[in-house]
């Protein structure tokens, strides 16, 4: 779970920032002077900097990302900032699936009580995020998710159901069982989601 607690004053001109950066070529290190040549001169920009690294668009001696080039695109944009927003701010996302202007001040609150904020810092930090979340599409399918979702797919294809000639609970006689002998051909991956899907796949397909 995650929660960040960074923030800008200038959130009402992250829009024009974000804009900004897609429209240029993405620099080595992206630096104080680099902030200054986008036109983004005023020492109150200087915190976008370590936002960016929050938001995984930087590494932390300042070089662009994948997501940073990929926000590039501009028909992924809005995906890659869910993306991003959902692994930031990953707690907001738990209490809250999509948050709206109504739901302010529960957020307000849980930047409050997490990080110990003062009530004007706690509403920087939520406007900043506010602001984010208008330039995201929350809807779109992480990486993760996608993966996850071709495994169960997957799964369903090799455990089909019973056929319509089978009865599924169908009386047997008084000491006879049956024995089934299940094979599964698991994907060569590092990623231990991807197995924890599956085997919540097998659970729910063979116990239910």
């Amino acid at each position: 779970m995650a929660l960040s607690s960074n923030y800008v004053q200038v959130y009402g001109q992250l829009g024009d920032f974000f804009r900004r950066i897609s429209e240029g070529q993405a620099p080595d290190k992206f630096t104080r002077q680099y902030l200054r040549d986008l036109g983004f001169g005023s020492s109150n920009f200087r915190a976008v900097i370590p936002l960016l690294k929050t938001l995984g668009f930087l590494t932390d001696d300042g070089t662009p990302t994948r997501r940073y080039l990929e926000y590039r695109n501009t028909a992924k944009s809005r995906s890659v900032m869910g993306e991003a927003l959902k692994e930031a701010y990953s707690d907001l996302f738990t209490i809250k699936e999509k948050p709206t202007d109504a739901d302010r001040e529960l957020i307000e609150g849980k930047f409050r009580s997490v990080h110990n904020a003062t009530a004007v810092t706690s509403r920087l930090m939520a406007s900043t995020f506010y602001a984010l979340l208008g330039l995201a599409d929350i809807d779109a399918k992480t990486d993760e998710e996608k993966r996850r979702k071709e495994t169960d797919e997957q799964l369903q294809v090799a455990i089909p159901p019973p056929s319509g000639n089978e009865t599924a609970r169908e009386p047997r006689a008084p000491g006879t069982s049956l024995h089934y002998n299940i094979q599964i051909h698991l994907p060569a991956t590092k990623d231990v989601e991807v197995y924890n899907a599956i085997f919540k796949s097998l659970k729910g397909h063979l116990l239910e």
